[in-house]
């Protein structure tokens, strides 16, 4: 099994580092286009093997494509993130040109590859990846939907003093502040509702907090977060590798699926062998299909910038 990371900033290190760890694969291609980045994050991940107890074989390149050949998943998080200053145009065309070339060298070397988008904006660069590329809808799955779960638990955790490993929470919807959508009715402690523990109010401040989760962090350490995105990809990696059928929000392709078309979405979806398997129907109410429509009203009109390019 071989696995390709592009893009070795934070994230994408991060990323390498879990997937190593976890001994996800044999061998982790970490790709980067500044000289000498990812092949020095490379060693110094590798001098941890014998420490960590891992075998995986990880190898840094510079904007060498040939070394990820044969590659089974490959997971992009290169762009650029938004610059003060920078509108939501500029940042859509600089990113899905950086993208879109991305993928174009990938699927020269690896055709057969599942494509792990985490570029932002995601649901856009997940959308342009799968109108472009020509792979098939299933292999094509943007990450955020994990990360945004996972910071519904841990918010869930805080107002329940429990452990977030107790909890079931699934966050649909776009992956922005705005378009996000925690699903408190849905969400459990032990199979028990946590709307049998906490009041309206409290309800209403989780999925608040929620909603503001990456914003929070920016606005604390002055960049984005990098522990927890490293985190979710390699949990999606593993259940593609290991066709472990785990149930995530994923942003894939919506052919009619929760009322919408033509559009790369968070929705309840098997992750196995052959990428997304499944969208499972949560079956929303009134009140949580018009945010969904809302979140893809939203969505929509950033792809929309993608025609004018």
């Amino acid at each position: 099994m071989k696995v390709t990371v592009v893009g070795a900033g934070a994230v994408g290190a991060t990323t390498a580092d879990n997937i190593a760890r976890a001994a996800l694969c044999e061998e982790l291609v970490l790709l980067d286009i500044k000289e000498g980045l990812a092949e020095g994050k490379s060693i110094d991940m590798m001098q941890t093997a014998a420490l960590l107890g891992f075998d995986t074989k990880i190898v840094g390149a510079t904007n060498d494509y040939a070394k990820t050949k044969g590659s089974d998943v490959v997971v992009i998080t290169s762009g650029l993130p938004r610059k003060p200053g920078m509108t939501r145009e500029e940042l859509i065309g600089t990113n899905a040109n950086i993208v879109r070339g991305v993928t174009q060298n990938i699927l020269e070397h690896s055709p057969n590859a599942t494509i792990i988008v985490v570029s932002n904006p995601m649901d856009t660069m997940t959308y342009l990846t799968m109108t472009t590329s020509g792979v098939a809808k299933n292999k094509i799955i943007g990450m955020g939907g994990i990360l945004d779960s996972s910071r519904f638990k841990y918010y869930l955790s805080q107002a329940l003093n429990c452990s977030p490993a107790d909890l079931n929470a699934v966050v649909i919807g776009g992956h922005g502040d705005t378009t996000m959508i925690p699903l408190i009715r849905y969400a459990t402690w032990n199979s028990v509702p946590v709307t049998e523990f906490l009041s309206a109010e409290q309800q209403q401040k989780v999925v608040a907090d929620t909603m503001v989760g990456g914003a929070t962090l920016t606005k604390l350490i002055g960049t984005s977060a990098w522990y927890a995105p490293g985190a979710a990809v390699a949990a999606l990696v593993r259940s593609i590798v290991r066709d472990e059928k785990k149930l995530f929000s994923c942003c894939v392709s919506l052919s009619g699926e929760y009322g919408q078309n033509d559009i790369c979405l968070g929705v309840p979806v098997v992750i196995g062998k052959n990428g997304w398997e499944k969208i499972v129907d949560y079956k929303l109410n009134g009140d949580e299909q018009a945010l969904f429509n809302k979140s893809a009203d939203a969505v929509r009109n950033m792809n929309d910038v993608l025609k004018t390019l």
